[in-house]
């Protein structure tokens, strides 16, 4: 961002790659999309709600209220004919926006003092007709809330490292977190999302790791 702070981050996990596009603000990474090669992806409001939900499978987009407004399956999984996808633009923030075309075209262009960058994160990916999907791992709200308070005491003992090493708060003030712990905080997100938990627990879940 023109603020220095860091805005999109591509980091592969094992096989896979992760799009992660953070806010504009200092002292938080707070996670407003993320995009995996696998075909999922999410994009959230600035309050950490969810906004848009993407698997192979196809879509929902959800309002502030966690209500679905539309819904939606790539047409490579839809027997016979099919409504195509309308276009869905969203502006994540004054320089982030996310363009849904299709499944293998999503994407992720950033705008600041004039110049655009645009990144493709959509992949083309089938489930085969005979199998269904693995289920997602769950987790009980007791061992999701020990994992998003772990993250954050990672997060805070991190911070104080920096704090040691840049005293000036202009510098640590800018610190981004480890790599390692973003992907965590990505993971504790998408078990989340699997987990039969309430709403407002998973809107806890998502403060904690992203404060």
């Amino acid at each position: 961002y023109p603020s220095g702070n860091l805005a999109i981050i591509i980091t592969r996990e094992r096989d896979q790659l992760i799009c992660i596009v953070q806010e504009d603000e200092l002292r938080t990474a707070k996670i407003r999309a993320l995009f995996q090669s696998d075909g999922r992806s999410t994009c959230y409001y600035p309050n950490g709600d969810e906004w848009i939900n993407m698997s192979i499978q196809g879509g929902q987009y959800l309002d502030h209220a966690g209500n679905r407004v539309r819904r939606w399956m790539w047409p490579n999984l839809s027997p016979g004919p099919h409504v195509p996808l309308s276009p869905i633009f969203i502006s994540l923030n004054h320089h982030v926006g996310v363009r849904i075309l299709a499944q293998d075209k999503i994407f992720v262009s950033f705008l600041a003092m004039g110049r655009q960058a645009k990144l493709n994160v959509g992949t083309k990916v089938q489930a085969s007709a005979g199998s269904q999907l693995p289920p997602p791992t769950r987790l009980g709200k007791d061992e999701l809330l020990l994992l998003a308070f772990r993250v954050r005491i990672l997060q805070l003992f991190d911070r104080m490292r920096g704090c040691l090493n840049f005293p000036s708060s202009e510098q640590w003030n800018k610190m981004q977190p480890p790599m390692y712990l973003m992907t965590q905080a990505v993971k504790i997100l998408e078990l989340c999302v699997a987990a039969d938990i309430s709403d407002e627990l998973r809107s806890s879940i998502r403060a904690i790791v992203n404060a």
